[in-house]
């Protein structure tokens, strides 16, 4: 009975058979959703990557006539061509890299922008911190997606654009996470270790503060990913965003909303990618923020 208990324990492993790094994964992958998550996100991973090397079409290239127009799912078209007789497939592939630029650079820029200003009010306080906050609650006040749309009609239609217009409503809610962490975090026995030996203010924010911010941020991030998504299709779709012949998700709906009862199909394939896409990343942020919590049972 002895041996067995022992051997029963022994196969049982907890959170501290492992380090920090080693926990989260055991946890993540514990996670049911998040693992769905994830392999939502490397099926679409490799669609948009891996896709275009096995199916090699030009997505701007089109088919002239009528007879290119609309054509249904065949072997020469997997999914059909559009309106212009280009191939749906080669634009959903190429429009899902633009997609996915738009969503990790605009969500990777918000957060660091955000933990910049957070940090700066946690760890200064004071009048910086009254003064930033303020200007985080202004932004925070004003309906975003109304001004998200007249914002890129001022600074022009293009991809780059578009990332600018999300980050500028992107990094408030990081501003406000890393500034509760900087307060209670520059009270503890290492930040004022460091003062004591003279480390300058901006050492103790980026070397002490800023990496144990980076767990909460790197959740942040990964669901940030999935709503600049959205906003990129949404704008997209509004017809501020990408412009033909370039592709994206969004600009494929925006297109073909006018022929939703003559192809529905040419809504489903980029509602459905963004769908996945967005659920996906989703539900792996959930997940990876479930999984840093020690304090929660999985």
């Amino acid at each position: 009975m002895a041996e067995q208990a022992a051997a029963a324990k022994k196969k049982q492993k907890t959170s501290d058979d492992y380090s920090y790094v080693g926990m989260v994964f055991h946890r993540l992958t514990r996670h049911k959703l998040a693992m769905a998550g994830a392999v939502m996100l490397i099926l679409m991973m490799l669609f948009v990557f891996v896709g275009p090397l096995v199916w090699r079409a030009d997505p701007n290239e089109q088919i002239p006539g009528l007879e290119g127009m609309f054509n249904p799912p065949s072997s020469a078209h997997p999914l059909g061509t559009d309106d212009y007789g280009r191939d749906v497939l080669a634009r959903m592939f190429f429009g899902g890299r633009i997609s996915l630029f738009i969503g990790f650079s605009s969500a990777v820029s918000a957060t660091l922008i955000g933990a910049f200003i957070g940090l700066l009010a946690g760890y200064y306080g004071g009048w910086a911190d009254n003064l930033l906050m303020r200007f985080t609650d202004a932004m925070l006040s004003i309906p975003t997606f109304p001004l998200l749309i007249a914002l890129a009609s001022v600074m022009g239609k293009g991809m780059w654009q578009i990332i600018m217009v999300i980050v500028v409503f992107g990094w408030m809610s990081d501003a406000r996470l890393v500034r509760g962490l900087a307060l209670s975090l520059k009270e503890q026995e290492y930040v004022e270790a460091a003062r004591a030996i003279g480390a300058s203010a901006n050492r103790i924010m980026w070397r002490h503060l800023f990496p144990n911010t980076l767990a909460v941020l790197i959740v942040s991030t990964t669901i940030g990913i999935g709503s600049s998504i959205i906003y990129e299709a949404s704008i997209s779709f509004l017809g501020f965003g990408i412009q033909a012949p370039l592709a994206s998700w969004g600009n494929m709906l925006q297109n073909a909303q006018q022929f939703i009862w003559n192809a529905p199909r040419l809504i489903v394939y980029p509602g459905l990618a963004i769908f996945i896409t967005v659920l996906g990343f989703n539900f792996f942020g959930d997940g990876l923020r479930d999984a840093i919590d020690p304090k929660l049972k999985l």
